[in-house]
């Protein structure tokens, strides 16, 4: 059976050039797709959606700081520089490791010589009753609108009927104190003094965020005095910061806390963790706890050398034992690891265990506040972390048109005190205002854990 369209050409899968399909157009599958150019193999990326996302500025599309098409670029825009590319649009919708072919909806299944899984990660809601329901999760870029839409709605409804207020209409839950907690708490704070510009018969200084995580400090990882600062600048925007409790509990009108405690709130944003991407459970080979992939050293599935799973799907584990964290930077490397393992395989060597290098770690708290922790024990927090983390993301976006954009989003809002790209796109909630919307279908994506929460409520594996 012939194989699909590469670049003009129609090869049997038994044919000279190796075929590498690559699932995921995240960043370990973009990674590896790279790092593949001038190689002597023919790929194909496969993904539900057609472009790269930027993953770690995610929650600045769902507060009006940025829009979707800062932090996104196609995907055949990627790789037009790279003949031996092509880019298939689909779902893939099952795997047969004994025949290796993928299924793929639409079109035929796509047979592979190398298969490299680079899915990303789905929410994980750890079995907490109504979350998955009534919460607000922040993966992919349909989330991200459908939050910001909602946001901008509350206080459409609070202008229209003020009583609202009093219901809870502008009070906001952020669950998890990771990094996309802890930066869309603070850039939710920041948006808010731009609507009481917008809403001058609303007094937006009604509306209020509180953060949530079951750990006693937020940032886990990092070290207690950034944890310390990371605190005390969400407090000094306004914050309520609840540690050491954990969501019991997500309803239509809000939160319920382990003790009991409720918290009345028209939106609920779930930003407490990841777990891999449903498709790896359905491989059927073994699995982690949240869904990833058990590999070898060289991120390969035990018994098939020809398939590597990569990034957040992916269950390797560093030199100690510990699972590698869920983050961007890991991805990245180990999609190259891959495609270097790939072209090691073809040449007859060996395979090379991967092994991670830690860049460190930084993450912004809003306007002039940011932590960087590096592994050489160096940490900086306040104006100059926050002045590195934003030249760092912007270097790191990918395309010039989305780097020269986001820097003059940036330095302009940092001017006026402006945000941008206030807009609602998302359709109208079939319940009422104080009624979050149903959480949207999961797509694949990378992302980073948030936040600490019991094991006691994690759900078994399953379908996100």
């Amino acid at each position: 059976m012939a194989g699909p369209q590469i670049r003009g050409f129609d090869r049997p899968a038994d044919g000279p050039r190796p075929r590498v399909v690559v699932v995921g157009t995240g960043h370990a599958g973009m990674e590896c797709v790279k790092a593949l150019k001038g190689e002597a193999v023919d790929v194909l990326l496969v993904d539900r959606n057609n472009y790269h996302k930027f993953q770690p500025l995610l929650y600045q599309v769902a507060t009006a700081g940025l829009d979707a098409d800062d932090i996104t670029q196609p995907a055949r825009h990627l790789y037009h520089g790279q003949d031996n590319v092509d880019f298939r649009l689909g779902t893939v919708t099952g795997i047969n490791l004994d025949r290796r072919e993928i299924a793929v909806e639409p079109g035929p299944a796509v047979p592979y010589d190398w298969l490299v899984l680079a899915p990303g990660a789905s929410t994980a809601y750890f079995g907490v009753p109504g979350a998955q329901r009534f919460a607000f999760p922040l993966k992919n870029v349909p989330d991200a609108i459908a939050l910001r839409s909602h946001v901008l709605r509350q206080f459409e409804a609070a202008n229209r009927e003020p009583a609202l207020v009093d219901r809870g209409a502008l009070r906001f839950v952020v669950v998890g104190g990771g990094a996309t907690g802890v930066e869309t708490a603070g850039a939710l704070t920041e948006l808010f003094r731009v609507l009481d510009e917008d809403f001058p018969a609303l007094d937006a200084s009604a509306a209020e965020v509180v953060l949530v995580d079951g750990s006693d400090a937020l940032m886990a990882g990092y070290k207690p005095d950034l944890q310390a600062y990371t605190k005390r600048a969400l407090e000094r925007r306004g914050v309520e910061v609840r540690l050491g409790h954990h969501v019991a509990e997500v309803m239509r009108e809000g939160v319920r806390l382990d003790d009991d405690a409720e918290i009345h709130a028209g939106t609920v944003i779930w930003a407490a963790g990841v777990r891999a991407n449903p498709l790896i459970e359905a491989l059927g080979t073994e699995t982690t706890r949240a869904g990833r992939a058990v590999v070898e050293e060289s991120l390969r599935l035990a018994d098939h050398p020809d398939v590597f799973v990569v990034g957040d799907a992916a269950g390797a584990r560093d030199p100690s034992g510990e699972l590698y964290p869920q983050v961007a930077q890991v991805a990245i490397q180990q999609g190259a690891h891959a495609a270097d393992e790939i072209e090691r395989a073809i040449r007859g060597l060996e395979p090379r265990p991967f092994r991670y290098t830690d860049l460190g770690m930084m993450a912004t708290i809003g306007r002039n506040a940011a932590i960087v922790q590096l592994p050489s024990g160096f940490t900086l927090k306040g104006f100059f972390a926050w002045v590195g983390w934003a030249v760092l993301h912007v270097v790191k976006l990918v395309g010039f048109r989305n780097q020269l954009s986001v820097l003059l989003n940036w330095m302009y809002s940092y001017v006026t005190y402006d945000r941008g790209p206030r807009l609602i796109f998302a359709a109208e909630p079939e319940h009422d205002d104080l009624d979050p919307r149903p959480r949207l279908a999961a797509a694949p994506a990378s992302g980073e854990p948030g936040g600490s929460y019991d094991p006691a409520l994690q759900a078994p594996p399953g379908p996100a």
